[in-house]
């Protein structure tokens, strides 16, 4: 398992963790979601060991990370920059991660490596961003570690690869327990991956939540009533969200579809509907519903 507990990290006067829990099972598909800033990079780090934390813990299987060399053969973090990579060959970079992984496995690398046909001699400089995010994704998976760390796996593929590496993901999760921490600001990339998700805004974890009860937790109720209410009325119920046109009343509210029609039944509508959110508009609805501008999200 991973945790933070009560995890601060600084740098100068910017705090980018402001005291972060969260537990992350083995065998799982963790997503990290949030603007630039909020703190994803920064939680993958200290799970590399890169960053060690200013005050609380960050532990894998009850042990500390930092300067953990035990901890760090079991976890390899995918950087969004491969800059560092430039004079290596695909060859070169094999080479390189094995002499850190004792698992590496030539044979499933030489296997990956055929499914994105990528240049074994060629200098990774020369590839493509998304060509580049492979030769990286297929090193992680082929050195056989325990934690995979992805900060924003997807950018730069083009809408097969993304499919591909996606498969290649799902694949290890299913046949060895991978456990993967998948930092994104790709809601949909997120929601076909993952099994939870944690909401960052400004250094905190907002909400943590198993992604099928986010789903079916959260409707919006377009409905019509005998009488006259206003925002007040409603207000008992825990929504999210409230606006009226003319004698249309939309809704957000927590609940599950038979909860809230028992609920809304007591004041007779004449017209209800419930229609689905997607995982943007559930967490957007539950980011003001806590207080926050969602607007910031996009903003930073």
């Amino acid at each position: 398992m991973i945790e933070l507990k009560g995890t601060v990290k600084k740098f100068g006067d910017f705090t980018a963790l402001d005291g972060v829990d969260l537990s992350i099972p083995a065998g799982t598909s963790f997503g990290l979601l949030g603007s630039n800033g909020a703190g994803k990079s920064t939680i993958l780090r200290l799970l590399s060991g890169i960053y060690r934390a200013d005050s609380g813990s960050v532990t894998v299987d009850g042990e500390n990370v930092f300067d953990n060399v035990d901890i760090k053969k079991r976890v390899f973090f995918i950087n969004d920059e491969t800059v560092q990579f430039g004079s290596f060959t695909l060859n070169t970079l094999k080479s390189y991660y094995k002499g850190f992984y004792p698992n590496f496995s030539d044979e499933l690398f030489e296997e990956l490596r055929g499914m994105v046909k990528l240049p074994d001699n060629k200098r990774i400089d020369r590839f493509s961003k998304g060509m580049k995010r492979q030769a990286v994704v297929i090193t992680g998976l082929a050195s056989q570690a325990d934690f995979l760390l992805l900060d924003e796996a997807f950018d730069g593929l083009d809408p097969t690869m993304r499919i591909i590496v996606k498969r290649m993901l799902v694949d290890a999760m299913l046949d060895r327990q991978l456990t993967t921490v998948i930092s994104s600001h790709n809601l949909k990339e997120i929601n076909e991956v993952c099994d939870s998700v944690a909401l960052l805004h400004q250094g905190r974890i907002i909400f943590n939540r198993d992604l099928d009860s986010v789903k079916g937790n959260i409707h919006k109720v377009q409905a019509v009533f005998k009488d006259e209410y206003s925002r007040s009325d409603f207000e008992k119920y825990d929504i999210l969200h409230y606006d009226r046109s003319q004698s249309v009343h939309y809704i957000i509210m927590k609940g599950s579809e038979e909860e809230i029609r028992e609920k809304l039944s007591e004041k007779q509508p004449l017209v209800l509907d419930l229609i689905p959110l997607t995982l943007e508009e559930i967490f957007i609805y539950e980011m003001e519903g806590l207080g926050y501008d969602a607007g910031q999200l996009d903003k930073e």
